[in-house]
């Protein structure tokens, strides 16, 4: 899969050197918003949301893989989609660019399963499984492409979107909008 996507900065290459094409790749960190896709075997922000609301619901135990020490960059989808207008519009290099937010503004996963719960207001009992793994502990991206062409590009704080993510979850739980 890795592969696959790298292939692509090397065929967007050859179409401009051969044929004068300007194609070229957008590269995000870990995405999520409303719409998403909530599956539990998922990413990390939406399954940790689906689960917090079931564990509320059903008055469960919420239970988390790992330490939780992990750190991670989001970018809220709906920020992300303002960058993607502006890719598209103005944008006009062939080599691919990073869309994440500053690296300073990385979170552990125990940190944004806290502002989950904290988003629905749970106070049930919290469990991490530390026999799970991690996973990787470190996945830093560096934004400093986009921040030479965008340098006051405001990303909505991970506490805020993940509150607004939330909302639009209970508000969409009984529609065919979520994505379970």
């Amino acid at each position: 899969y890795g592969c696959a996507k790298r292939m692509v900065d090397v065929l967007n290459k050859a179409y401009h050197e051969d044929h004068g094409c300007m194609f070229t790749s957008v590269i995000p960190c870990s995405i999520f918003g409303p719409h998403d896709n909530f599956d539990l075997e998922g990413r990390a922000i939406p399954g940790l949301i689906r689960k917090a609301y079931e564990a509320k619901k059903d008055g469960t135990t919420f239970e988390i893989w790992g330490t939780g020490a992990a750190l991670r960059q989001f970018i809220y989808n709906l920020d992300l989609a303002k960058l993607f207008i502006w890719v598209l519009r103005e944008y006009t290099e062939v080599d691919p660019i990073i869309l994440s937010p500053n690296a300073e503004d990385e979170v552990s996963i125990k940190d944004v399963a806290m502002m989950i719960l904290e988003a629905f207001d749970f106070k049930g009992e919290v469990q991490f499984l530390t026999d799970k793994s991690d996973g990787q502990l470190k996945k830093t991206a560096s934004n400093a492409k986009l921040r030479t062409y965008l340098p006051q590009f405001q990303f909505t704080s991970t506490r805020q979107a993940i509150k607004e993510t939330v909302q639009w979850y209970i508000d969409n739980y009984h529609t065919e909008h979520i994505r379970k």
